[in-house]
């Protein structure tokens, strides 16, 4: 073989390998979650969905565009709250872009920039929050971070769809006046519950009480009504009982036909009884004293009478 045939040759595998790698440019293949940017001469064409891509060779380019939301974890960094104290923060991004051919023209590096935006953002919303703000709203953190990077990836076609603040770190000295704080805190607590609770039992004490004392009264006062119904009641039966046996006797004496005499025979014999009772003590009218001694006579006449010894 000659050195002209080895040249020829050796420019035909040359251009063999060229059109294959062409070829190879090509024919591309679009994965699912993601499209196929197509910029011809440096200049956008066309954006392509997930499948067979052919593009035309040498004067276009297909650049690739994940669409799918990605977590950025950012770095580590220093703030300042609004009370001077040096706060470490970590946040979470999760990004989504939306508009390829914006995210691709608009920005030269859009994951650079969010992360840079990220930075400015937390800086510019603790630096608005005291410390005790910062460790106690995150939620407002999260949400303030957002809406300020809103503002601006809107115009890169990028969506920030949440921010996760991971960490918030004050240096160890405020660490430890919040931990002593904190114990203070929960100790008062404590001793507001115990007297919560001491007022709380001296309170039912008392009610306990009170409640004891009215039913005792109550108790009382039922038994003292109880009492005097029985009292009453009794009194009630014996003037039944007397006036029973008055009745008794008034009918005996009416059924009998007394006449004046009899009737005052029996009154003085009444009295007459009374008097020699030993333990009855009687006080009557002066008037009355004649009338005791004439009844006196005449029993002791009736007792010696013949008829009175039964002959």
């Amino acid at each position: 073989m000659s050195v002209g045939q080895g040249v020829v040759l050796g420019v035909l595998v040359l251009v063999l390998l060229v059109l294959l790698l062409q070829l190879r440019r090509m024919i591309n293949i679009v994965q699912q979650g993601q499209v196929g940017v197509v910029k011809r001469l440096g200049e956008y064409r066309k954006t392509h969905d997930p499948g067979l891509v052919i593009i035309a060779p040498f004067i276009d380019q297909l650049e690739m565009v994940d669409m799918r939301e990605i977590p950025r974890p950012g770095d580590r960094q220093e703030v300042i709250t609004k009370d001077n104290v040096a706060v470490a923060v970590n946040a979470t991004i999760f990004t989504q872009v939306v508009d390829a051919k914006q995210a691709l023209f608009s920005i030269a590096n859009f994951a650079v920039a969010i992360d840079a935006l990220a930075r400015t953002a937390l800086r510019s919303v603790i630096g608005t929050l005291t410390l005790d703000q910062t460790l106690s709203e995150r939620e407002r953190i999260n949400v303030d971070v957002q809406e300020q990077m809103e503002v601006v990836t809107d115009k890169w076609g990028i969506r920030i769809s949440r921010i996760e603040i991971v960490e918030i770190a004050p240096p160890p000295q405020i660490l430890q006046a919040l931990a002593l704080e904190k114990q203070a805190d929960q100790e008062k607590r404590a001793k507001i519950l115990q007297s919560e609770g001491q007022q709380r039992s001296a309170i039912n004490v008392a009610e306990g009480e009170a409640q004891a004392a009215v039913r005792k009264a109550q108790g009382q006062r039922e038994a003292a009504i109880l009492r005097a119904e029985g009292a009453r009641q009794s009194v009630i039966l014996e003037a039944e009982g007397r006036a029973e046996a008055i009745a008794h006797v008034y009918a005996a004496i009416k059924g009998q036909n007394p006449d004046p005499t009899l009737v005052s025979i029996l009154q003085l014999d009444a009295l007459t009884r009374f008097a020699d009772s030993d333990n009855a003590k009687i006080v009557v009218p002066y008037e009355s004293a004649g009338l005791l001694g004439a009844a006196q006579t005449l029993r002791s006449v009736l007792d010696a009478a013949p008829g009175a010894n039964g002959s």
